[in-house]
């Protein structure tokens, strides 16, 4: 039972006659992600329609940008609604304070958070419709709306039977009820059903509109030339001849560079060309991404701010029966999503009106309204679908949507500011460059009882608003997540994890994982490298460690077994195991790889097994998983940002390598049934695929890889 008191309840009637609308406020108990302090933010609201037509429109408070949420939070609210599947629509919702999500306290999208926070919220808006409906039908028939039952869109009493839309209009005027009852899990008809995605057809037809997709007539077309060193200034410019080019109208100077405005992109693109700037680069150019990482090595010999520590790591590594030490490093990555960023924006009558694929609705409302120059009230927000995210659509500095509005402002007509690939590539915002640094001491039966380990990377929440209550102690969490928590350090007596966070003018985010692209790769791969040690099945080995952790435990040996870890695997192939935990779901993956004659690497096969909690949807489950493991594969096999001079060295997808479909393997998804809490699904299997690849590697080859990407000698 959710109760709904009259102040935590919102409701909207539409007297033009559209039918039902509700908007309802659940409360939620303070999960595990921290309010900002001293400012209670406002829980989201999620909204259903039931119209006269008898369709059901689901209002998406987040982003779909191929998660597959347009679908699962529809599935929620109809499993409640007790509505016909085929009747549901779904439409993104306005950005408005209403839709803050219930953890974070703004409108947004990310964190694999969208399911399992909006879980009873959803399903208390299809029960609170269902309920409005019962007591409009029992108004009608003069009964008690206890004596009446509901099933596909209808509410029925003996033979007699009324749709949802014939109710719509006279469910409207129901008070709300005070509470509703959800359904208990046996008496789920929609969830936890494989359900194939609403928004499928529309993709398939050309129909979906994304931003890149937004058109107007007084629109145009406006490309950027920012600094190629990160944190550089425009001195000067000379735009007689991009001006000259037809389809130019105006050349205008914003705060990240140079704007070209045209009638078409062709012409913004070669007005952009032909315009001649004097950078003034500034101390971005001396960034040096081999450099770099060599002053990360030696920062790792250094002890750094205590992330966490249980008794002496340092003295008691000396006493060890064998000592393992090894460092593992990764590059700094591009997100590439297939959709280009771009931003349309008009300015009129003191109003912000602005179309794009964003993570970040509160963010850019706000940057919006303070660049606009408007009340935050006054800046709408249409999101279309992304053609990805990944983390690169929710920047805090909502960077590109700022630059939109700077360059309408700056303009005076609407315009879409767009980014070509090469601006992707060399546009900052990327996962950072980290470097570990591990030392194991093992004990006479090769179980690790020291552990001193040290972490080099950027922040990626320093100088964020999110700095003030996610850095601790100058200990950015998304650094050091996946290692403070790894369940194989929980019993090594003596462990120490220490972090150096470096301050440079290259602008990094989250990626898909977060700090655990990195930290699976370093643990995962060391206690690969601790079972060889020991003279232990790696298997074995981690069956043991994790003996008290029955999720991770069960989601292993899934894997194993499903993949046929024990039996010889096929001539010429090795296979290697990782397990990690995030965002709530424990993945556990047996990647099946070969080595050809010129040393590539092949991923023939990769085996999941899932613990997510409750599966929603099993096909979206399915699908997260696949796409994760792709998107994660580029980064062990060929993605790859370097830097020179303080400029990005590479420029497109050929230089800046993703993974293409021969090289795809095949992706076995186990789903494991589970009652645990429900975790997020977007994310966690791209984190633990670098080390299942490396560690399948050395066992073919023997060679040890601990560089991203994995390249043999």
């Amino acid at each position: 039972m959710i109760a709904l008191t009259r102040r935590e309840l919102l409701r909207k009637s539409l007297l033009s006659g559209a039918g039902l609308f509700v908007a309802f406020h659940v409360p939620r108990k303070a999960g595990a992600v921290p309010q900002p302090s001293g400012k209670q933010l406002p829980d989201p609201n999620a909204f259903v329609r039931v119209a006269p037509d008898e369709t059901v429109t689901v209002l998406l408070a987040h982003s779909e940008m191929g998660q597959g949420i347009w679908t699962g939070l529809a599935m929620l609210i109809a499993e409640e609604l007790d509505c016909d599947w085929s009747k549901i629509r779904v439409e993104h919702a306005p950005a408005a304070p209403v839709y803050a999500h219930p953890a974070f306290g703004m409108q947004m999208t990310g964190g694999s958070t969208t399911t399992w926070s909006e879980f009873d919220r959803y399903r208390a808006a299809g029960a609170m419709a269902r309920a409005m409906l019962l007591r409009a039908a029992a108004a009608r028939w003069k009964t008690d709306a206890k004596r009446l039952r509901t099933e596909n869109g209808f509410v029925l009493r003996g033979n007699d039977r009324l749709s949802y839309g014939q109710l719509a209009v006279a469910a409207q005027a129901q008070t709300p009820p005070k509470s509703v009852k959800l359904k208990d899990r046996k008496n789920w008809k929609i969830i936890g059903k494989p359900t194939r995605r609403l928004d499928t057809p529309e993709k398939i037809t050309g129909k979906a509109q994304f931003g890149m997709d937004v058109r107007f007539p007084e629109l145009r077309t406006a490309l950027v030339a920012r600094s190629p060193v990160f944190g550089g200034k425009v001195r000067s410019f000379d735009a007689s001849k991009a001006t000259s080019i037809k389809g130019v109208e105006q050349v205008v100077q914003v705060p990240s560079g140079v704007a070209v405005v045209a009638t078409n992109f062709w012409s913004a693109k070669l007005g952009r060309d032909a315009l001649v700037i004097d950078w003034d680069p500034g101390p971005g150019a001396s960034v040096d991404s081999g450099k770099l990482l060599e002053s990360y090595r030696a920062q790792a010999q250094t002890k750094g701010t205590v992330a966490a520590q249980q008794g002496d790591a340092e003295e008691a590594l000396p006493h060890s029966s064998k000592r393992v030490v090894a460092e593992y490093d990764v590059p700094y990555l591009a997100h590439a999503t297939m959709e280009p960023l771009n931003c349309a924006v008009r300015l009129a009558d003191g109003h912000c009106e602005i179309w794009t694929g964003t993570q970040f609705q509160t963010m850019d409302q706000m940057s919006a309204a303070r660049i606009a120059g408007v009340p935050q009230e006054n800046v709408s927000i249409h999101t279309q679908f992304l053609g990805g995210g990944f983390g690169r659509r929710a920047t805090p500095a909502s960077d590109f949507v700022s630059e939109a509005v700077h360059v309408a402002k700056a303009a005076g007509v609407p315009v879409k500011t767009v980014w070509t690939r090469e601006d992707d590539i060399r546009g900052g915002y990327y996962r950072p460059m980290f470097l570990h640094r591990i030392e194991v001491g093992l004990d006479d039966k090769g179980r690790p009882f020291a552990w001193k380990h040290t972490i080099v990377g950027q922040s990626i929440l320093a100088g964020t608003p999110f700095e003030q209550f996610m850095v601790k102690n100058g200990v950015d969490s998304a650094s050091v997540e996946g290692v403070v928590d790894s369940p194989y350090l929980e019993s090594v007596p003596a462990r120490l994890v220490t972090l150096h966070s470096p301050r440079l003018e290259v602008p990094v985010l989250w990626w898909r994982s977060v700090g655990n692209t990195h930290t699976a790769f370093a643990m995962e791969s060391m206690i690969d490298e601790l079972a060889w040690a020991a003279r232990r099945d790696p298997l074995d080995y981690r069956s043991a460690l994790l003996a008290d952790k029955p999720r991770h435990l069960r989601a292993l040996k899934t894997a194993a077994e499903k993949a046929g870890w024990g039996k010889a695997p096929p001539k010429g192939r090795g296979r290697g195991l990782a397990v990690h935990e995030s965002f709530g779901s424990i993945i556990a993956q047996a990647a099946e790889v070969s080595v050809d004659e010129h040393k590539e690497i092949h991923v023939h096969k990769v085996t999941c097994a899932v613990d997510c909690g409750t599966a929603i949807n099993p096909l979206g489950v399915e699908a997260q998983v696949q796409g994760a493991v792709a998107f994660g594969l580029s980064a062990v096999l060929q993605s790859e940002l370097t830097l020179k001079d303080g400029r990005v060295e590479q420029s497109n997808f050929h230089d800046y390598e993703v993974l293409r479909l021969p090289d795809m393997p095949e992706v076995a998804v186990h789903i494991i049934e589970s009652d645990a809490k429900m975790g997020g699904i977007g994310e966690p299997a791209t984190a633990p695929i670098s080390a299942a690849v490396a560690n399948a590697v050395y066992a073919l080859t023997k060679q040890r890889l601990r560089s991203l990407p994995l390249r043999l000698a």
